[in-house]
């Protein structure tokens, strides 16, 4: 019997599938069933570390006012200045924030004090003594 040759389907298939695993070093990158089950694990590695970095940069640009802030006063924190921030209702985030504790440290100070005026601090209880209107804890809630 004669030896048939098979298509050309499933070789342009796997050629298909080879070209993702070009950055793959040795059988992940040669053998087709080591390369679909690289192709998945980086994915699921890329779907996790997405979540990931958002949560180191959030904690890069906590850190990074927090030192800017405790730098010029001593009483003064970077929890405080958030929750300031938030009955004030001054919109800026927290990347913002951290870029300009970067770029300019002064102006960060100017609204540090801007709000420590407005909040009115009584320095030796930490208490509000002006009366601001509580504002609720989630925005887009609906319920005032």
């Amino acid at each position: 019997m004669t030896r048939i040759r098979r298509g050309y389907i499933a070789r342009r298939r796997r050629t298909k599938i080879r070209l993702f695993a070009s950055s793959f070093r040795g059988a992940h990158s040669r053998l087709t069933r080591t390369i679909t089950q690289q192709k998945i694990r980086a994915l699921v590695s890329a779907h996790r570390d997405r979540d990931r970095q958002k949560r180191n940069f959030r904690r890069l640009w906590i850190t990074r006012i927090n030192a800017v802030i405790r730098e010029r006063g001593v009483s003064y924190s970077y929890s405080r200045l958030i929750h300031d921030l938030y009955k004030r209702q001054v919109l800026l985030n927290r990347k913002i924030l951290a870029q300009i504790a970067i770029l300019n440290k002064n102006c960060l100070y100017m609204i540090s004090n801007e709000i420590i005026k407005k909040m009115d601090y009584n320095k030796s209880t930490g208490i509000i003594w002006n009366n601001l209107k509580e504002v609720p804890r989630r925005m887009n809630s609906g319920k005032v």
